[in-house]
């Protein structure tokens, strides 16, 4: 198990962070939960028409091209909106030479949004394609498939209210500006600090966060169990008009 003392959190340091994603304020549902999910921010599981997929449903060739030919495991992130908050997590698994829609969740991404040049603190999510690596955060190992670092120092400063403490008690570090192999909450950002880094999939408080990705804890749960670096799992992550463009 690897442990270090973080520096940074979700998009900017710990110490100048104002709530990144956030957590189920540990009463077991998803406060953002819309109408039509279940209380943990499930959507549902494969239907009729989600299976035999001969690509990412709604993502255009820009983007279609930039998932590497051995992904066998796709996190799709499809924001709302340019400047919404709100979004819905799909994991596709690949079945011989197509895809299923195996799970889905409702979730939220930066309260500003989305763009396609990430600043540090612009409270917008990266548009794009980007491995999965590494995990970790304030609980212990679920059965994580993916390098895992419980660590104390993940967890969210108690000034923050109390609906975000539980925000990093499961994270997947989304591999925008870090370095592969470490833990999620290692600080270098090997394209320099103003380019923002510490993008992570995390638990979810019902609302926008700094940059981060957010879903329920059964969701984190799920992906952490199921996420395979055999499978080389990527997340694909934008606004529905990027993700198509």
């Amino acid at each position: 198990m690897r442990a270090r003392v973080a520096a940074a959190a979700c998009g900017v340091l710990v110490m100048s962070l104002a709530g990144c994603g956030g957590s189920d304020g540990g009463g077991g549902t998803d406060a953002g939960a819309k109408p039509g999910s279940t209380a943990d921010g499930t959507t549902g599981r494969a239907k009729a028409g989600t299976t035999g997929l001969e690509r990412i449903p709604d993502v255009g060739d820009r983007l279609q091209k930039r998932i590497p030919a051995d992904s066998r495991q796709v996190v799709a992130v499809y924001g709302e909106g340019r400047d919404d908050a709100d979004s819905t997590v799909v994991l596709y698994t690949k079945k011989g030479s197509t895809w299923e829609r195996t799970r889905s969740w409702q979730g939220h991404n930066g309260k500003k949004g989305w763009t396609t040049d990430h600043r540090e603190g612009d409270k917008r999510s990266p548009v794009g394609v980007f491995t999965l690596s590494d995990a970790g955060g304030v609980l212990a190992d679920p059965g994580a498939k993916l390098p895992y670092t419980e660590s104390a120092s993940f967890q969210a400063p108690r000034y923050w209210a109390k609906s975000h403490w539980h925000d990093f008690d499961y994270v997947i570090a989304i591999d925008y500006n870090r370095v592969k192999g470490t833990s999620p909450n290692d600080p270098t950002r090997p394209e320099g600090q103003s380019k923002g880094g510490s993008i992570w999939l995390h638990m979810d408080h019902g609302s926008g966060t700094s940059a981060c990705v957010s879903l329920s804890k059964s969701g984190m749960e799920y992906l952490l169990r199921t996420l395979d670096p055999d499978q080389h799992p990527v997340i694909v992550m934008g606004d529905r008009a990027e993700l198509k463009a």
